[in-house]
């Protein structure tokens, strides 16, 4: 019995040590580690990229709407906006700039519930071309119709210009 109760806490120890470092062995040879994605993307918790990886951009599109210094920074301002004109009796659009001053923040996260809600239902589409992004907002029988535009420079994700001929 007492024979047992020292083996078992050895072969355990000896388990646990041999896993530990096969999983070390795996992570040099993939070059991923257990940090998964952002690891192997080249992204820091940052959000920054280094010189040879493109910034994911859902990543990107998901800090963008979380943190208002990030958007803002990540928007080629002065940026130009197709908007529905107000004055129009038919509310035609119009061309707008908007400046740095004038921009509110804007929260390009999706939730498939979006879909579902009572009110306000929208689904949400990303449409990708060679280094350029298009996020489209479609709304279902409510007049929601946007699209945000975004473009790589030097690997990283800016908005460019958006048309929002939501009524």
């Amino acid at each position: 019995m007492k024979i047992i109760r020292f083996i078992f806490p050895c072969l355990l120890f000896s388990l646990v040590v041999t896993c530990t470092q096969r999983g070390g062995e795996e992570q040099k040879e993939t070059g991923v580690d257990k940090r998964g994605s952002e690891a192997a993307t080249g992204l820091s918790g940052a959000g920054e990229t280094d010189s040879l990886t493109v910034e994911e951009f859902d990543h990107f599109l998901h800090k963008f709407s979380m943190q208002q210094s990030f958007q803002l920074n990540r928007i080629k301002f002065p940026i130009k906006a197709i908007v529905p004109d107000t004055d129009h009796e038919g509310m035609a659009p119009m061309e707008e700039t908007i400046g740095r001053y004038e921009w509110e923040m804007i929260d390009l996260t999706y939730d498939s519930t979006f879909l579902t809600r009572p009110y306000d239902q929208y689904y949400q589409v990303v449409r990708f071309r060679n280094d350029t992004a298009v996020v489209e907002i479609r709304g279902i029988n409510n007049g929601i119709y946007a699209d945000y535009y975004f473009e790589l420079f030097d690997k990283q994700w800016y908005l460019v210009s958006l048309y929002e001929a939501s009524f």
